[in-house]
């Protein structure tokens, strides 16, 4: 197999240490670092967002490794070792996702605070964590789409020649869907960027919106690849996805092939139902009243709302104004 970058980032005698395991490290780094720098304008310590980084994110790998397990359970079932040998490949981000929210509900309400509030600050930095992660495939040749002429990636792309020879696999060039996906993530970033500071977004939707951004794209760029989990379901549900993905082909792209024989794609379909129930819950949080906190209201532990106290390390609790993060920027 050609390489045009070297996995290895370095070796300190025995021990190899790989670019993407430098690279998931940057993006949970990045991701952490913005959910404190938006914590503080709400008095939440930053320590609260690192312990919730060290307990996320080993809860989101076992929560990956389970997801692609349950779903190819024939691979593992006589070999119950290679479970754990996550090594070898084998994880999915929505099981990821699963994994790092459960945990986080858990460690959240222990804290004393709503899980909305805090994922609505940690919306961002979850999304940029993907975005960053997802050169950790394009280091290692994976999760990549179909086969494509190299003219495409040079003349339709415009791609440099960096990313143009890491797609080269075998012989054979396929598409950069890490880039698609990266590319879309940071979009998405943006447009959380703008939605967190508009008066009519309510408790829980910025995560809301963060799901429904990234499992549009994801159901596009899934189509794309080769890897993917997939079972065969009734023709109806087949055609619909299909059907669904059709703007693609308008665009001129083909989509990959199925590679356990199926003909439905297990993450788009989770995409469409995730799409469907974050547009569901927005919508009757509004009506049912759960939702009457909005972003900018001041995060009050669980308890403390009640009693109308707050302790010391959480008086002042409210989000500072424009005025008040400029003057400590200067400082």
């Amino acid at each position: 197999m050609f390489l045009a970058i070297n996995p290895i980032a370095f070796s300190i005698g025995p021990l190899s240490v790989r670019w993407y395991g430098i690279i998931l490290g940057t993006a949970a780094l990045v991701g952490l670092l913005l959910a404190i720098r938006e914590g503080k304008r709400f008095r939440i310590s930053p320590d609260f967002f690192m312990d919730l980084v060290l307990i996320g994110v080993p809860s989101a790998i076992v929560g990956a490794r389970i997801y692609y397990v349950a779903f190819k359970w024939e691979d593992y079932q006589d070999n119950l070792w290679k479970v754990f040998a996550v090594w070898e490949g084998g994880i999915a981000i929505y099981g990821a996702l699963i994994g790092a929210i459960i945990a986080a509900v858990i460690y959240v309400r222990r804290k004393g605070y709503s899980f909305w509030r805090i994922a609505d600050i940690c919306a961002p930095g979850l999304i940029i964590g993907q975005a960053i992660g997802r050169w950790g495939n394009f280091i290692n040749q994976e999760a990549h789409g179909g086969p494509v002429a190299e003219s495409f990636l040079r003349n339709n792309l415009h791609l440099p020649d960096w990313i143009v020879n890491q797609m080269l696999i075998e012989g054979q060039y396929y598409h950069p869907t890490f880039l698609y996906e990266s590319l879309w993530n940071v979009v998405g970033l943006l447009l959380l960027f703008v939605l967190r500071r508009r008066s009519f977004l309510r408790a829980g939707e910025l995560f809301f919106s963060y799901f429904i951004w990234y499992s549009i794209g994801r159901f596009f760029v899934e189509g794309l690849r080769t890897d993917s989990l997939d079972f065969t379901g009734p023709g109806w549900l087949a055609a619909l996805m299909n059907g669904m993905w059709a703007p693609m082909r308008a665009l001129g792209f083909e989509p990959g092939f199925m590679t356990y024989g199926g003909n439905v794609r297990i993450s788009q379909l989770l995409a469409v139902l995730i799409v469907l129930a974050a547009i569901a819950l927005i919508i009757v949080r509004r009506r049912t009243g759960a939702a009457s906190e909005r972003y900018s209201d001041p995060i009050v532990r669980i308890g403390q709302a009640a009693e109308g106290t707050v302790d010391a390390a959480d008086a002042g609790n409210r989000p500072e104004s424009g005025k008040e993060a400029d003057v400590k920027a200067k400082e």
